[in-house]
């Protein structure tokens, strides 16, 4: 069974951090490129932002984007 479309965008953006090749203080495309690279919906691109956010693997700055978090000191 497929995962839903928000999971896979989520999964996609995870694992790309994790490989590294987004790596903390990148900015992630615009929600308009996210719906275009992963031909998804607006709700879907939301949830998965939500759910990377939760996470804490992005956060969002107001007026400037999305960014991917440094890690939290252990």
């Amino acid at each position: 069974m497929n995962k839903p479309k928000y999971e896979q965008v989520a999964s996609a953006i995870r694992e790309q951090i994790q490989a590294g090749t987004l790596k903390p203080g990148d900015q992630l495309p615009t929600t308009q490129g996210l719906i275009a690279q992963y031909a998804v919906s607006y709700g879907s691109v939301r949830t998965a932002l939500l759910i990377l956010k939760a996470e804490g693997l992005i956060e969002g700055r107001q007026g400037e984007g999305v960014y991917v978090r440094r890690p939290a000191e252990q």
